[in-house]
């Protein structure tokens, strides 16, 4: 006689209070799942200004990309023979292949850099920086020269050193430079572009004077699109001025009254208190002027070489690029945060399982070693 095995929903035995903690664990599952989602979608300043930008100007860019810093070739030398070390953003890839007697894998998010590569016989592949297309523990090292200034939030930075961090090997190392906010040439900062306030919003917290209602209702500080089609009068300005967005608010008479001493009405208490937070506000916005970290920086695309693809008609069509006949070439304009003092060991201190082994400036540059823990040998 056969044996009957009787199968039963384990759910009909669940009493209420079970049912309200699997709603909740579901509930936080999807959250996870939905924040992770968020972070790995791609910003549409990203796609216009760093993805389309670097397709477009792959093999001039490619040109000028042969010499290799100092240090990263060091980091790279120093690495035991066989190991596997992957590039993440490896553009030309210059540096795969640096130590003969390691196996080196790079991917980029520009395919017309990775075919670059992929001519040269370079192991490669399509891939984002914060989605990794390796599986866990795969690399003895790892390395991101000059690529997190490209992601456009907090998060999405942070979610890439995480990534690096998770394809290496328990005591493996990863190497990440910056572009630093402190440039030795500080004259480079004349010739970018600082982002609109459009831009600036995303990466302003609730409490921050930008959003206070004398900041809103200023017309300096209208949230403005970047034109698509045309260079705006504040983009013009901003060859020569080192700030968009953030002029000066005027001073009516009363305010040049109040800084000769001159009494307009007795002061209150509120009035004191309200005098002191537009001193506040004034403050802020200074000090966001003097911390500017979003800009667009320019690369000048000779029309000799915009006329192999095109993608520079294309990206003249749409606005995203312009010609300046003067210099003889499209112009297009990349987008980077670059890296004050300290932040880039702030994000990467965030990461549990690694630690910072080594930090310094190199080149106008922030750059930092992390090893990824050990496993435990009990």
């Amino acid at each position: 006689m056969r044996d009957i095995k009787v199968k039963s929903d384990s759910k009909e035995f669940l009493t209420s209070s079970d049912e309200e903690e699997e709603t909740v664990q579901i509930i936080e599952s999807v959250s996870i799942r939905e924040s992770s989602l968020s972070v790995k979608s791609t910003p549409e300043i990203e796609k216009k200004y760093v993805h389309r930008v670097y397709d477009a100007i792959a093999p001039h860019f490619s040109s000028t990309r042969f010499a290799k810093w100092p240090k990263v070739a060091a980091f790279l030398e120093s690495l035991p023979p066989g190991s596997v070390i992957l590039d993440a953003g490896c553009g030309n890839g210059k540096y795969l292949g640096l130590n003969p007697s390691c196996f080196f894998i790079g991917c980029d998010i520009s395919h017309p850099l990775i075919k670059i590569c992929s001519d040269k016989g370079q192991e490669v592949v399509v891939a984002d920086a914060v989605n990794l297309p390796y599986r866990e523990e795969f690399g003895d090292a790892a390395i991101s020269i000059a690529v997190l200034h490209h992601l456009s939030t907090e998060n999405r930075r942070k979610k890439a050193i995480e990534e690096l961090v998770r394809v290496v090997k328990p005591g493996g190392y990863v190497l990440i430079t910056v572009w630093a906010a402190e440039q030795e040439d500080t004259s480079l900062l004349t010739k970018w572009t600082p982002l609109s306030a459009k831009y600036v919003e995303e990466w302003v917290g609730p409490g921050s004077p930008m959003n206070s209602p004398r900041v809103r209702n200023n017309p300096f500080f209208s949230l403005e699109s970047i034109p698509e089609t045309e260079v705006s009068t504040k983009e013009q300005k901003a060859e020569n001025s080192p700030f968009i967005g953030l002029e000066s608010i005027p001073e009516s008479e009363e305010s040049t009254r109040e800084q000769r001493g001159e009494s307009i009405i007795p002061e209150t208490k509120a009035s004191v208190v309200e005098q002191k937070d537009e001193n506040s506000v004034d403050e802020s916005l200074e000090a966001l002027k003097k911390s500017q970290q979003e800009y667009f920086v320019p690369w000048h695309l000779p029309y000799h070489r915009a006329e192999v693809s095109g993608a520079s008609a294309s990206a003249l069509a749409s606005g995203l690029a312009k010609k300046d006949d003067r210099k003889g070439a499209v112009v297009y304009n990349r987008y980077y945060h670059v890296f004050s003092e300290g932040e880039l060991e702030r994000l990467a201190s965030g990461v549990g399982n690694a630690m910072i082994v080594d930090r310094f400036y190199d080149k106008s540059n922030w750059c930092i070693v992390l090893q990824k823990a050990a496993l435990n040998q009990d």
